[in-house]
């Protein structure tokens, strides 16, 4: 019987392969950073065929590590970035331009023009989601509009539309030769064209996108078998059968399978996921209406969650563009030589603000400075950042459930900071748990390719091998909360209305 589990994950920075055990355990890494392209402000792309050669070069190398071959492995789960866009040639294999990648803001005028009279909240009924330059549908619209001959290639069906996990899976299940082009409910709720309760695509939204529908991947659920590996490599003939945007996929992964259950994940940006159950709750705060998973068969189950666009790619902007710390690790120490904050705050609006304000005409400011102010009150203004940003998803979160968070699991980069992890526990008011297994992202597309597969029996078996690894009790008075927060929304609106229609 073959043993492990193997698990892509294709981040907004690097693809990682990791093999996890029965037990959840991971037993092999390999992982490779890709370029991070900025032609312009605001323009944020990642190149297609990199990625894919990387993917491949991981998983070699993962399996390498335990001298393992293709029939150890039960199966492949696949996790990504989300929102992150490729329009591809089916007949060539070759991207007709680079992924547009989820923090990008291109495409403000083209969701301005698709909102109309009727606001950004054209599409949400159905949807979810405001119109956003965050989500994927009109970053293909913008590749239709501007890259010569995309828009007849496309009208002719030569073209293919999908976010990475759709490019992993074409590419793996054999690409120009007989390739599987598919996305799972999860990455298809982040399109602006899917509707929530048919997990279709809706086709007036498509129609108002300026898309073919031959462009768009078949909607297939989280967990199920969707093709065999057949390019050559270590992987031939093992099953592809797991999939989930990498939000979800770390949901899934801290077993937050009952409703009311939530985590929070540290990455270049955070995200907020509350699993709601078969029950779609639409947002009245600035949060997203969303699918959580879909098993097999099963009904979906459904997410609130708030995305944070820029928390730990804060602290890389400190390091690469700024160069106060070498590493990124070397935030905390630096943070930690100042008591406090020194009255600066930074409000990280580089690609406009997410939840819950969904402000794409914000841009980035530190205010409060003084003479006073010196780089470790920069580094902790960054870390607090993060949380204040969390802490205001949190409270929408509340309000629209009605159910005040008891506690918050916690996964990601930066979850080994301990003094941000204090910060965020002193600003919720509620304990903040970090489980054993930090990984949760591929962990939970392990766990989706296992299921269906028979690897794991079910849910239940999943919930038992999540393990607490630490928390941290909040330890702040009401008093400097309420005050601390009061500066960080006096700190937002300066940000505000920065970028104008020029």
């Amino acid at each position: 019987m073959s043993k492990y589990i193997a698990s892509i994950d294709q981040g907004t920075t690097s693809t990682r392969c990791i093999i996890f055990d029965q037990d959840g355990a991971i037993q092999a890494v390999s992982q490779m950073e890709h370029e991070q392209i900025f032609p312009k402000a605001g323009w944020v792309e990642h190149n297609p065929q990199e990625i894919w050669d990387n993917t491949r070069k991981v998983c070699a190398e993962a399996l390498a590590q335990l001298d393992l071959s293709a029939s150890d492995i039960a199966a492949v789960g696949i996790t990504n970035q989300r929102e992150t866009t490729v329009v591809w040639d089916k007949n060539t294999g070759k991207a007709v331009y680079n992924a547009i990648v989820w923090q990008d803001t291109r495409t403000d005028k083209i969701c301005q023009q698709l909102a109309g009279s009727e606001g950004p909240d054209r599409f949400k009924a159905k949807t979810g989601l405001p119109l956003a330059t965050y989500f994927a549908g009109p970053k293909a619209r913008w590749v239709l509009d501007n890259v010569d001959g995309a828009k007849e290639k496309a009208e002719a069906g030569d073209l293919l539309f999908g976010t990475m996990d759709t490019w992993v899976l074409w590419n793996m299940t054999g690409g120009t030769n007989g390739g599987v082009h598919a996305t799972d409910v999860t990455n298809a709720s982040r399109t602006l064209m899917m509707d929530l309760d048919t997990l279709d695509w809706d086709d007036d939204i498509v129609a108002e996108m300026g898309l073919p529908k031959s462009m768009l991947p078949t909607i297939v659920s989280s967990s199920e078998v969707y093709g065999k590996v057949r390019e050559r490599g270590v992987l031939a003939g093992v099953d592809i059968a797991g999939i989930l945007g990498d939000q979800q996929a770390a949901t899934f992964g801290q077993v937050c399978f009952e409703p009311g259950m939530a985590k929070n994940t540290y990455g270049t940006g955070n995200f907020v996921l509350l699993n709601t159950g078969e029950e779609k709750v639409l947002s009245k705060n600035g949060l997203l209406t969303t699918v959580c998973y879909r098993i097999g068969d099963a009904k979906p189950v459904y997410a609130l969650e708030g995305s944070i666009a820029v928390t730990g790619s804060l602290v890389q902007w400190l390091r690469d563009n700024l160069q106060l710390i070498k590493a990124a690790p070397e935030v905390e120490d630096l943070a930690k030589s100042v008591e406090d904050n020194g009255d600066v705050y930074i409000v990280p609006a580089f690609s406009g603000l997410f939840a819950p304000h969904w402000r794409s005409d914000a841009r980035g400011a530190v205010v409060g400075l003084t003479r006073f102010a010196g780089k470790g009150h920069i580094a902790r203004a960054a870390l607090e950042a993060v949380a204040f940003q969390s802490k205001e998803v949190v409270d929408a979160m509340n309000a629209d459930s009605g159910v005040d968070l008891t506690e918050l699991k916690v996964d990601g980069g930066m979850v080994g900071n301990d003094t941000l992890m204090q910060f965020q526990a002193d600003l919720l008011d509620v304990p903040v748990i970090r489980p054993k297994i930090t990984e949760t992202t591929a962990l939970g597309a392990a766990y989706a390719a296992g299921l269906a597969v028979g690897f794991w029996k079910d849910e239940a078996e999943l919930t038992k091998q999540w393990a607490e690894d630490k928390r941290w009790e909040p330890q702040m008075s009401d008093e400097d909360r309420t005050r601390l927060m009061a500066k960080w929304s006096k700190a937002v609106q300066r940000t505000l209305d920065w970028v104008d229609d020029e």
